[in-house]
């Protein structure tokens, strides 16, 4: 769907699907209704339900809108009972780069509170944007919406691409999020100009909940956490916190900080999803670093820092929970023969060694450790395939897909065409097939094609921000993060 003026944005609008999960443990927010009758409704009558992908038989069209949400009173202001986490161990601190940030230099967020001014039409120049014709379209476009502000800053969502180029600007009509928040995302046309669209959160807000669980046990102690979150958002908010905290802090167990969860539980015809996920000192309220989801309809959806940074190749390949990389794409030997003995003290000239190409990443792990989907997609082959085994190929958006093989077994609720969800427990370490030891096989391919997603020049637009990805990442930045005052 093509973008429009004043239209709800098109991540709002997808195709999605959900497997069954009991609802625990989530925080009712002032001034939002959170959770609807359907959705207390969509408890599991067995454990397996959470594991159980679904076969959906018509494709249908979720059309909603985004809704932002307000911290339950005091959750973060209330002193804390032991150590609070040390701002100096996080080197991410939302919008400062870092050393790691060098393949994304050529796309950044600045964040912020600009404090109210006589001149508040003038908010792109004052933010260092030097384009006449932006300038000139915010004054035209936003005459009535600072008549709405509330508090003493404007919040904003600045992202500059290569060479400071506009990519898009979100911004929010005070530092408060309830049912008068009004969003507005700028952004760049293909015909040169520009378009705007406008978020009323007045107008959803049943599909979000909001969680806070400790870190350590978000970290540490997954069953906890699973008391609380279907399955497969489990291994997926795992994933997510190790990537944006440090890991060369091995105190975090010890402090008091929460992980602030914005999910959409789903219901029968979408998934589950988290859609924020950031790490706050409850003291003080401070967010030490973040991760937003970004939906897209032409390719997999992907998690994003608040700083515009991807961190969804690590996903790509991390279909284990317990991994060692034994071995990456190379020539491994295809023949074990030895050279034969000598006769009559006469040489043999030893067989010609020949080498076949391995294409594919080996992670070594015991025989039963469970496999995971890296990625949505659609079931289109699992059995037994000559050398690699058992083996599961899913099918993703962009025309990619994703090879697992060698298994000792697959989850037995998976079936070819079912629809599973990232998380998803699929299958089991094994060594079926041309195997020398119980690994899985992995392979990503695009169009047919390996591609090895460990090379430091693989550059896919699975993890890369696209210029129409923008204004979805600054919007849901604005909309779904604890708001960030002067």
């Amino acid at each position: 769907m093509k973008k429009k003026v004043c239209e709800w944005p098109l991540f709002l609008k997808r195709v999605i699907k959900v497997t069954g999960f009991a609802l625990v443990g989530f925080i009712q927010l002032p001034g939002v209704e959170l959770v609807s009758s359907a959705l207390a409704q969509t408890t599991t009558q067995n454990s397996k339900a959470n594991k159980a992908p679904q076969v959906k038989q018509k494709p249908v069209v979720q059309k909603s809108k985004q809704a932002g949400l307000q911290v339950k009173n005091g959750s973060l202001t209330q002193p804390a009972k032991s150590m609070s986490l040390n701002p100096e161990l996080f080197k991410q601190i939302e919008g400062a780069p870092n050393n790691q940030d060098i393949a994304n230099l050529d796309y950044r967020i600045q964040r912020g509170c600009l404090r109210r001014s006589y001149n508040e039409e003038s908010l792109p120049a004052n933010l260092g944007l030097d384009d006449p014709s932006l300038s000139d379209f915010f004054k035209s476009q936003t005459q009535g919406f600072f008549d709405r502000m509330r508090g003493d800053c404007i919040p904003y969502a600045l992202a500059l691409g290569s060479r400071n180029r506009f990519e898009s600007l979100s911004i929010m009509n005070g530092p408060i999020q309830d049912a008068k928040t009004e969003i507005w995302t700028f952004t760049p046309s293909a015909a040169g100009s520009f378009l705007i669209q406008q978020d009323y959160l007045r107008d959803e807000s049943k599909r979000f909940t909001e969680i806070q669980l400790p870190l350590s046990d978000v970290l540490y102690d997954p069953k906890k956490v699973g008391d609380k979150l279907p399955v497969e958002l489990v291994w997926e908010l795992n994933s997510v916190i190790k990537q944006i905290y440090p890991e060369e802090n091995n105190a975090l167990e010890n402090t008091n900080s929460v992980v602030r969860l914005i999910v959409d539980f789903g219901d029968k015809e979408r998934w589950a999803q988290i859609w924020a996920a950031e790490i706050i000192d409850p003291a003080s309220g401070e967010v030490f670093s973040s991760a937003f989801w970004v939906e897209r309809n032409d390719i997999p959806g992907g998690f994003y820092t608040a700083s515009g940074e991807s961190i969804e190749r690590t996903f790509w390949t991390n279909p284990l929970s317990y991994r060692r990389i034994s071995r990456g794409v190379g020539s491994v030997r295809a023949s074990s023969k030895k050279a034969a003995a000598p006769k009559n003290g006469t040489p043999v000239a030893a067989p010609k060694q020949r080498y076949r190409t391995h294409m594919g990443i080996d992670y070594s792990a015991p025989k039963g450790t469970p496999v995971f989907s890296v990625a949505t997609g659609k079931v289109v082959h699992l059995g037994y395939s000559g050398a690699f085994g058992n083996l599961i190929i899913i099918e993703h958006p962009g025309n990619y897909r994703t090879y697992y093989a060698h298994l000792s077994g697959y989850n037995v609720e998976l079936q070819v065409g079912n629809e599973v969800r990232r998380g998803l427990e699929i299958g089991y370490v094994g060594s079926t097939g041309r195997s020398t030891g119980p690994h899985l096989h992995f392979e990503l391919r695009k169009d047919g094609v390996y591609v090895d997603p460990y090379a430091s020049k693989t550059q896919l637009d699975l993890w890369n921000m696209r210029d129409s990805d923008s204004g979805l990442l600054t919007r849901e930045i604005l909309l779904l993060g604890t708001p960030v005052v002067n």
